[in-house]
């Protein structure tokens, strides 16, 4: 019985081999550009600052509930 690594013969190359395949994939990928890195960083710290003023104000207002509930008894 073969397995899975006997049913396919072993490419050789070695690292050499291998390192310039990684360069030539490299080269196909579509870098972002300077602009839209900026971009995308200020929108995430906008957005993250968001998030922070949202959930800072849900913990208050939540805070406030439960403290009001427990004050009832």
């Amino acid at each position: 019985m073969q397995t899975a690594d006997q049913d396919e013969p072993r490419r050789g190359g070695g690292p050499f081999k291998f390192f310039s395949e990684v360069r030539a994939e490299g080269r196909k990928v579509t870098w972002a550009t300077r602009n839209e890195v900026m971009v995308s960083t200020i929108m995430v710290v906008i957005m993250a600052i968001l998030a922070a003023i949202f959930f800072f104000l849900i913990d208050t207002v939540a805070g406030n509930l439960i403290r009001w509930i427990l004050s009832l008894g």
